[in-house]
């Protein structure tokens, strides 16, 4: 059995501090005076996966968003299932190229409601920029 070496994708995690903060009702400037940093670059380099937060400021974050730092994390490659799960969604789509959306059947929108059971701020954060895929493989927006 060949393990592979974890390892923190940066971008999945920037995307995850963005869906967690909003979830929250936190803005930017929230997590500025959290920090107490006078310049919130560090913060948009963190969300756009540029930088990723040292652990002192990630243990700080996951006491201001009530969530676990395993949540805030996203790991890159076969070993990402586990606590994130709960904080992103299902693990099949942590870390992995998503799959292709099904075809929506005759007479239905791609928007239109997903027959998922889990809630789409679930999968996706409260609304999403552009429409994605989710874990049935219907694009909703």
């Amino acid at each position: 059995m060949q393990l592979s070496f974890p390892a923190i994708d940066p971008v999945l995690t920037g995307q995850n501090i963005v869906r967690l903060r909003k979830q929250r009702g936190l803005t930017v400037k929230d997590l500025q005076t959290w920090f107490h940093f006078e310049e919130p670059r560090a913060i948009y380099k963190w969300q756009k996966g540029q930088t990723l937060p040292n652990i002192d400021n990630l243990y700080a974050l996951s006491a201001l968003l009530g969530v676990t730092m395993d949540q805030i994390i996203v790991g890159r490659g076969a070993n990402t299932a586990g606590p994130q799960e709960d904080a992103c969604g299902p693990a099949s789509f942590i870390g992995r190229t998503r799959p292709a959306a099904r075809p929506v059947s005759a007479g239905a929108s791609p928007r239109s409601p997903c027959p998922c059971t889990a809630p789409r701020a679930a999968c996706h954060g409260p609304a999403p920029r552009r429409a994605m895929p989710r874990a049935c493989g219907r694009i909703c927006a």
